[in-house]
């Protein structure tokens, strides 16, 4: 298949794109990176799950067994995402959550004095984990962002990296303003003075494949609810650097990678449903891989229809990406915040709206069934020091792989209608003001 069949082969898979506005549209679902939709085989799979094996793990009986089945196979899925092995692969309820747990296992390495860098592009969910270990006496450096480009200074980053850095932790991308990080250099450096790098790859993954082997990074985490997926966490986790740290745990639990960094009962439905999710993925690079043979030597299996099947999505979001810039750029009260031309970035587009608050024009888009996000995301740094938190933020449009020009189009006309802006904002002010 060619890959302009893409979203027409994507959107029948997705119950809720049926969904219609009052109008008679369908709901237009630009908020892909506060998290995306659900094809119908994810929704399926935790149902099955319920149906068939809904047990707790480890025990001697069929359905338990299945259960520790299903979460083997969906470590071998994640193993084929990232590009590692599946004893490298850890779930848990977020990524937030699973970075919290990390940062507490590290520190145990560390001791008062030791540094740990961050950066200002960042969601607060590789921020908050980092800067709550000051309390413990670990000095904490960020590198500058570059607002003019919405990048990061890696001049500042250089400076800050010092023998007494013991953690590096970068974003992949920016949830924000869709900057893509240079991870690899990051880690790097970072390993010149022996430190131990974290990657937040939340807003990345659903955008491009990811292969921590040539990153070269210790850990990296995501949310499988950005990319298809229910509410569960997934981390890489280099399996010798895992073994010798000391997360916190209970004593009964196994004590090795990659079960040593995962808490209680794990989500088994939710597991399930991000097997499904993967697996989605991994369809789509099979029926589309065609146009994308150059790019997949050396590959086979799931891990290259993976890889395919996201690097068809970057292709198709990036035409739109680059279409809804364009039509942006040429409404004379849009303020667009993102990288220059040519830098690497998601197909995830932020803007102001001169005169009128973020979150009053997302409640425009909002009544004629266009759907965006409106405020700081939790990337509170960056947007604070972008100077709009005095009008609401940012509006973000993240494009997924199942958007349409059409629905681009709509977002368009709609925010090149001044007047209908100001007559939503006049029937939403408070009598007498």
């Amino acid at each position: 298949m060619k890959l302009e069949q893409l979203p027409s082969y994507l959107r029948d898979q997705f119950p809720s794109l049926a969904n219609r506005t009052p109008a008679g549209y369908p709901l237009a679902y630009l908020d892909g990176p506060g998290g995306y939709q659900v094809p119908l085989r994810v929704i399926k799979a935790m149902e099955d799950y319920f149906v068939k094996m809904n047990a707790n793990a480890e025990g001697s009986y069929s359905t338990s067994i299945a259960t520790d089945e299903m979460i083997d196979e969906a470590r071998a899925a994640f193993a084929d995402f990232f590009g590692c092995q599946p004893d490298e692969v850890a779930f848990g309820a977020n990524m937030t959550t699973l970075n919290f747990l990390l940062s507490q296992a590290l520190v145990r390495e560390m001791k008062p004095g030791d540094r740990v860098i961050i950066t200002q592009i960042d969601h607060e969910g590789n921020r908050a984990p980092w800067l709550e270990l000051k309390e413990r006496g670990i000095i904490i450096d960020e590198v500058s962002v570059n607002t003019a480009t919405c990048t990061l200074d890696m001049d500042d980053y250089a400076r800050k990296l010092t023998p007494n850095t013991k953690v590096v932790a970068v974003n992949y991308a920016s949830n924000a303003v869709g900057t893509i990080n240079d991870v690899r250099k990051f880690v790097t450096m970072a390993k010149e003075v022996g430190a131990y790098t974290v990657v937040d790859a939340v807003h990345y993954a659903a955008h491009a494949p990811i292969d921590v082997r040539e990153i070269g990074c210790d850990f990296l985490l995501c949310s499988v609810y950005k990319f298809f997926g229910p509410h569960v966490g997934a981390m890489y986790a280099r399996k010798e650097v895992l073994g010798k740290l000391r997360p916190l745990r209970v004593e009964p639990a196994r004590p090795y990678p990659p079960y040593r960094i995962e808490t209680g009962t794990l989500n088994h439905e939710g597991i399930a449903g991000a097997m499904a999710a993967v697996d989605f993925v991994a369809d789509a690079g099979r029926k589309f891989a065609g146009d994308l043979t150059e790019d997949l030597k050396r590959l086979a299996g799931r891990r290259r229809d993976v890889v395919a099947g996201l690097l068809a999505f970057s292709h198709y979001e990036d035409d739109l990406a680059n279409f809804l810039v364009n039509g942006l750029s040429k409404l004379p009260q849009i303020t667009i915040y993102s990288p220059p031309p040519g830098y690497p970035r998601t197909s995830t587009v932020s803007f102001t709206y001169r005169g009128f608050n973020s979150r009053l024009v997302a409640q425009y888009l909002d009544s004629l069934g266009i759907l965006v996000w409106d405020g700081d995301f939790f990337a509170t740094t960056l947007v604070t020091k972008l100077g709009v938190m005095d009008q609401g933020g940012l509006i973000r449009v993240g494009i997924a792989p199942y958007n349409t020009r059409e629905e681009l189009t709509r977002l368009l006309d709609a925010l090149a209608d001044t007047d209908s802006i100001q007559a939503f904002s006049e029937k939403k002010a408070p009598a007498g003001n």
